[in-house]
């Protein structure tokens, strides 16, 4: 393979942005997922509601954002995906990794031991990496998630496309859950409308990234967000304007302490942490595509907020409307696809039909703005590093992935047809799963996005060294990342006696101290919770 600077002569000046506003978009479309429609509202319901949100909000400010800094500023400086920028800036492995590695083989040689099997070889081959490539291995795993995450999002991408055709077609006429749930069986569980509909949705992100990022993600983007926010509208007034509907505000805004465990508050951190896309390689691949003219710090914190407020109203389309028809507001992930059309059906008359659509033409975009960002970090591999043409890596990139999701939409209900993968899967990681679906949703979510998280965390913080990145968030934030955090409260950052003290507690430092320290705690105690590692069931 060619050096960094070879390749870069060799494909000719990277493509970007058009501007400001459609890094934005793109990034808050890849943000903005099934993550905030489908999981937000039902996690909270089964987990206090107001209070959840609170502590979900706090989290992303104080997890969220700092790494979203990270990843940004990563790809921007490297102007390369994920395993290019790694490979930049701390190009092979030094004896720091090789100590890693070692640390790492024997933490695998111990979970083979103890018969965790899977978990074992993971780490094995992960201190083989990091012996012989260094850094790179974060790298590796950033295109490796976003890879696996993809392979089932399509299945449920298609659930949703299915859901708005059968809407529009009133299909989900249905009044009782056993009906609901006869409809839901019958799309997930029949291959030949299943595979038909992941099949459906993965070209249409295929269609997308293959005209690349100013004239496809970006211009997709800047149609389908505006609409998104267009049918969450509709979709609060109608809700909100129910009978009875003001107890479902109430629920969503009225912190209750007394309803949150310590698990839901861990489960508030791990959300924060995936539903901003982090840790998937999808903000390094988006960064690398960023103007050096354009604010890091101003353009994370529109993505925050676009991706905070679409959660939120989220919520207030789906609760206001789930207490007007007096149905349980704990339905788990049954809430959207089983009991929503039900909701419709009851409050809308004649029309339920229509907000079934909107409802689910909803899901379906925000299920494709995330789909397009999964697989643009795959097809920017392929381009820088195999000098692929964009038309060449989208086609490949989109196939294998669509072939990889055949098999988890096809054993989502059971393993009956992958008898033989189910064996072998069993024998390593342990029994578990119900399906190579499940597998790849907890395997993706519980390990893969925290790892990667984590280690990017960790090389922005101690091996780039926060003085780099901040050097970086100075191109085109200007003093910004220098200003005094409590003269910026104050409004007062521009005032000279104000910002006499301007070295104590700039943004840049406070940015620093979380990246280093605050983010790393943070997912590593979320980590060993979601893989059952650690037990705190206050």
């Amino acid at each position: 393979m060619s050096s960094n600077g070879k390749l870069a002569r060799e494909q000719g000046p990277r493509e970007q942005w058009g501007g400001s506003l459609g890094f934005v978009l793109a990034a808050a479309g890849s943000a903005v997922g099934l993550g905030n429609i489908w999981r937000f509202p039902y996690i909270t319901g089964e987990n206090g509601g107001g209070a959840f949100v609170l502590v979900y909000l706090i989290c992303v400010l104080l997890i969220g954002l700092p790494i979203m800094i990270c990843e940004i500023s990563l790809g921007r400086f490297a102007q390369r995906d994920p395993v290019g920028s790694f490979a930049k800036i701390a190009p092979g492995p030094t004896i720091g990794t090789r100590m890693l590695a070692m640390i790492l083989f024997l933490a695998g040689i111990l979970m083979l031991i103890f018969a965790r099997v899977g978990l074992g070889l993971v780490f094995l081959a992960a201190s083989v990496s990091f012996f012989f490539h260094g850094w790179r291995t974060v790298g590796y795993l950033c295109i490796l998630t976003p890879f696996v995450i993809l392979a089932y999002y399509g299945t449920v991408g298609g659930w949703t496309i299915t859901y708005f055709l059968k809407g529009v077609f009133q299909g989900l006429n249905f009044s009782t859950p056993q009906e609901a749930d006869a409809t839901f069986r019958q799309i997930a569980d029949t291959p030949k409308i299943a595979v038909t509909a992941q099949v459906g949705f993965m070209l249409l992100c295929g269609l997308t990234v293959r005209f690349g990022v100013r004239n496809g993600i970006e211009l997709v983007s800047k149609f389908l967000l505006p609409l998104l926010f267009l049918l969450l509208i509709i979709l609060i007034v109608r809700g909100v304007t129910l009978p009875n509907a003001s107890g479902g505000v109430n629920f969503l805004l009225s912190p209750d302490f007394s309803k949150l465990s310590t698990g839901g508050v861990l489960l508030a951190m791990g959300h924060a942490f995936y539903s901003l896309s982090i840790g998937m390689g999808a903000l390094i691949t988006y960064g690398s595509y960023l103007d050096s003219k354009k604010n890091i710090f101003a353009s994370g914190l529109m993505i925050v907020l676009l991706d905070t407020v679409v959660a939120i109203m989220a919520g207030l389309a789906i609760f206001p409307a789930v207490f007007s028809v007096g149905m349980p507001i704990d339905q788990g992930p049954d809430l959207v696809f089983q009991i929503m059309p039900i909701i419709f059906n009851s409050i809308g008359g004649s029309f339920g039909w229509f907000w079934s659509s909107v409802f689910f033409l909803l899901l379906a975009i925000a299920a494709l703005t995330s789909g397009i960002s999964l697989l643009e970090v795959t097809v920017c591999c392929l381009v820088d590093h195999f000098r692929m043409k964009r038309r060449s890596a989208t086609f490949w990139a989109t196939l294998v992935i669509t072939a990889v999701g055949v098999l988890c939409t096809i054993s989502h209900n059971d393993w009956s047809s992958l008898e033989t993968l189910r064996q072998w899967i069993t024998q390593l990681f342990g029994g578990a799963r119900n399906s190579m679906f499940d597998l790849a949703d907890k395997v993706s979510s519980s390990y893969m996005l925290p790892i990667s998280g984590l280690g990017i965390s960790l090389f922005v913080g101690w091996v780039w060294g926060t003085s780099a990145a901040v050097r970086e968030l100075r191109r085109g934030a200007g003093p910004l990342p220098d200003v005094n955090f409590f003269a910026l409260l104050a409004g007062l950052k521009d005032d000279p006696i104000a910002q006499a003290g301007t070295h104590t507690f700039t943004l840049g430092m406070i940015w620093g101290i979380f990246v280093r320290f605050i983010a790393p705690i943070g997912i590593v105690i979320v980590f060993l919770h979601s893989v059952g590692w650690l037990d705190i069931g206050l």
